[in-house]
C-alpha cells in the first residue's frame, strides 16, 4: 500500500528513458500519478506496460492540437523547443492544482519543463526533485567549442528558468558524476545533487546470448565495431572518423547506426556502412552482431547504449564524461581523452588481440547498480 507521505507525482514529456523513474516508483508502490503528454497503448513507444495499472494522465488530444499548430506556425528550433516546454508546464501546473491540500507529496519533473510545476508545488507545500537530463550550461560550451561552423546557443532564457528550476528544487537527481561535477561548476548546491544511475533491463533473448570471437581478425572477418545513437559532434564523431582514416586498411569495418547530424568526410562515405535510424525493435541486431561498441562523447548525462550493448556482452569503448559503466579493462576500455589517436590505439590492442576481447566479453554485462530496484531504492531513501 502506497505510504501517503512518500506519494510521487511524476510529470513527464515525452517517453524519455522508457518511463524508467516512474516505473521504478510503480514497483514499490509510491506511483501515485504520472502525468504526461502522450500516452497510446497500441504498441507506440509512448506506452509501458510496467504502468499499465497505474494512474496516467495523458493530455493526448491537447498534446496533438499543439504539434500541429507549431508545425503550422513553421517553429522550429530553440523556439519551438521552449513553446513545447512551456505548452506542457503549464498545463501540468493547473492539473497538479487539483491535488488536495494538506497531502504531502513529492513532485517530480524532467529539466527545462519544470518551473511552472515547481512553483505550484512549492506553494502547496510538497517536495520538489527535479531529474537533470543533461550536464546543462557546462555541455553547451563544450559542444560550441567543438562546433567551428557556428553553434545554435539556447538563449539566455532558457538557461535563466534552468537556474529558476534549480532553486525551486529541494533535490535534483543527475545521472552521473560527469553531471553532478557540471552543477557544481555553475555554482548549483552539492547538498542539492544526488547521483541515481539509470536503470536497464536486459531482454530475456540478450540475457541468454553467447558470443564467440574468431583466433584473429582477418579482412574476411573483421573486428566489427559499432557506433549507435545520434551520429554529431557532441558524441565524439569527428575524432571517430579520423581514427577510421589513421585505421585505413586494417580488418576492422565501422557500423553506424543513427540520425546523421554532421557531414561524412567524403573518402569515409564508402568506407563505413551507414545504417541510418533503426526501429527499437530492429536495434538488438545491431548489437548482437557487432564485436565491439564505441562511444567517444565529449558529453552525456548518461550513456544508456552502455547499458545496452552490456546487455548484449559486448565489450565498450567509452570516454570519461558519459556516466561510470566501464571498468577499464575489465569489460572495456576508458579512452583518457578523446581524440582520434586514443580511439585507433584502443581499437588496434582489441583488433590483435582476440582473446582479450573474449574475456571483456565474459565480463560483460549490466551490473545491479543499474537494475530497477536500485533505482527505485534510491528514489525511495530521497
Amino acid at each position: 500500500m502506497t505510504n501517503r507521505d512518500q506519494s510521487w507525482v511524476c510529470c513527464q514529456l515525452g517517453a524519455r528513458d522508457h518511463y524508467i523513474v516512474p516505473r521504478a516508483l510503480q514497483r514499490i508502490g509510491l506511483l501515485r500519478e504520472l502525468i504526461t503528454d502522450l500516452w497510446i497503448r497500441s504498441g507506440s513507444v509512448r506506452f509501458h506496460s510496467d504502468l499499465s495499472s497505474t494512474r496516467i494522465t495523458a493530455l493526448n488530444i491537447r498534446a496533438l492540437s499543439f504539434e500541429l499548430k507549431t508545425r503550422i506556425s513553421g517553429a522550429t528550433g530553440w523556439n519551438l523547443i521552449s513553446q513545447r516546454n512551456d505548452w506542457f508546464q503549464g498545463l501540468v501546473a493547473q492539473l497538479t492544482q487539483r491535488q488536495q491540500n494538506g497531502e504531502k507529496l513529492n513532485v517530480f519533473a524532467y529539466s527545462y519543463a519544470a518551473e511552472g510545476i515547481f512553483n505550484v508545488a512549492r506553494e502547496r507545500g510538497w517536495r520538489t526533485v527535479l531529474g537533470q537530463i543533461d550536464p546543462g550550461p557546462a555541455e553547451e560550451r563544450i559542444v560550441a567549442k567543438l562546433e567551428s561552423n557556428g553553434h545554435s546557443s539556447a538563449p539566455p532564457e532558457y538557461w535563466r528558468r534552468w537556474r529558476n528550476e534549480c532553486e525551486l528544487a529541494d533535490q535534483i537527481i543527475v545521472n552521473s558524476r560527469w553531471s553532478r561535477e557540471a552543477l557544481l561548476s555553475e555554482g548549483i548546491a552539492a547538498e542539492k545533487i544526488r547521483v541515481i544511475p539509470l536503470a536497464f533491463e536486459p531482454s530475456a533473448t540478450a540475457s541468454t546470448f553467447a558470443r564467440s570471437y574468431p583466433n584473429a581478425f582477418t579482412h574476411q572477418r573483421p573486428l566489427r565495431v559499432l557506433f549507435l545513437g545520434q551520429i554529431n559532434v557532441r558524441k565524439g564523431a569527428l575524432p571517430l572518423f579520423d581514427a577510421v582514416k589513421r585505421l585505413s586498411g586494417e580488418p576492422i569495418e565501422f557500423w553506424f547506426v543513427g540520425p546523421l547530424q554532421v557531414d561524412i568526410p567524403h573518402e569515409l562515405r564508402n568506407r563505413i556502412k551507414w545504417f541510418g535510424i533503426a526501429p527499437r525493435h530492429d536495434v538488438s541486431r545491431y548489437y548482437r552482431d557487432a564485436d565491439v561498441f564505441i562511444l567517444p562523447t565529449f558529453s552525456d548525462g548518461f550513456g544508456l547504449t552502455q547499458l545496452e550493448a552490456q546487455s548484449w556482452k559486448l565489450p565498450v569503448i567509452a570516454s570519461r564524461n558519459c556516466g561510470d559503466v566501464v571498468t577499464d579493462g575489465f569489460n572495456g576500455v576508458l579512452l583518457e581523452e578523446v581524440t582520434s589517436e586514443a580511439i585507433a590505439k584502443a581499437l588496434l590492442q582489441l583488433l590483435r588481440s582476440p582473446a582479450t576481447l573474449h574475456v571483456m566479453s565474459e565480463n560483460s554485462r549490466v551490473d545491479d547498480r543499474f537494475s530497477l530496484p536500485a533505482m527505485a531504492a534510491a528514489l525511495s531513501s530521497l
